[in-house]
């Protein structure tokens, strides 16, 4: 349940091939940390990324557990893609929200990419969906947030993944 189907450094180095093998025709994408840094600038190349999957017929949505509805927004409009904010990640809550607005019933053909095993990952396998685990984009400010990813990365490291 902790273990995510696939890793990679970060979002943009998905390939549609990746995704086509996997038979995933939807992607739910985290929004701190995955999408954009703690200081809200957008990863690089993130709006190039998402305009070629959209033109090979992938769609998305953001999945965050953000309550800052604006932030969200914000990132949202920049890559013209629906959001879900406040969604309780891992509860099914947001993901069933999310799985609503792109339009898509089985589960099996969404994937949901973030940076956290304990949010994104364990959300993801309790709605058996596909899980694409990134690298944070930067250091986390918030001393529990370090705490995690210190547990995170002993899992990571035990299962040789």
């Amino acid at each position: 349940m902790l273990l995510p189907d696939l890793r990679v450094k970060k979002i943009t180095d998905i390939k549609l091939e990746m995704l086509t093998e996997n038979e995933i025709e939807a992607l739910l994408l985290d929004s701190d940390n995955t999408l954009i840094d703690l200081d809200k600038k957008p990863l690089d190349g993130i709006k190039k990324w998402i305009e070629e999957m959209k033109s090979n017929n992938i769609k998305f949505c953001i999945l965050s557990n953000s309550i800052k509805k604006k932030k969200v927004k914000r990132i949202a409009d920049f890559l013209e893609i629906p959001y879900v904010y406040f969604s309780l990640k891992p509860s099914k809550i947001g993901f069933k929200k999310a799985k609503k607005i792109i339009g898509i019933k089985e589960n099996n053909k969404i994937a949901e990419v973030g940076d956290q095993i304990f949010t994104d990952v364990l959300g993801t396998k309790r709605m058996k969906m596909f899980s694409i685990l990134t690298e944070p984009i930067c250091k986390e400010k918030v001393k529990i947030n370090n705490i995690k990813r210190k547990i995170e990365k002993k899992i990571l490291e035990k299962n040789k993944f």
